[in-house]
């Protein structure tokens, strides 16, 4: 399995003062799902643009100009197929950060 089907939004933890009525799961009690932060399979896009981000920083980019500056070089696009500039980066990782 490549995601978790379960996945539900995030929680933040509401103090309860009652003794094990949290939400900490008790040991072998709950299936270890591998993938247990992915609503769903990466798409191919997803994995390429994981890809030209890690040849982007490993050619040393560090603020957001030179990362946009390193996909546009890669020659990687955007999924409508224009230019990178900052604001699209953002809004793409905010984006696929949900």
């Amino acid at each position: 399995m490549n995601f978790n089907p379960y996945l539900k939004p995030w929680l933040a933890p509401q103090p309860n003062n009652v003794a094990g009525k949290g939400v900490i799961e008790k040991p072998g009690d709950v299936e270890n799902i591998v993938w247990q932060t992915r609503r769903a399979e990466p798409t191919q896009y997803e994995n390429d643009f994981g890809d030209a981000l890690e040849q982007v920083f490993d050619a040393g980019a560090v603020e957001l100009h030179e990362v946009v500056d390193g996909l546009n070089g890669l020659g990687f696009r955007t999924p409508e197929g224009a230019r990178w500039s900052a604001e699209r980066l953002t809004a793409e990782l905010r984006l696929l950060s949900e």
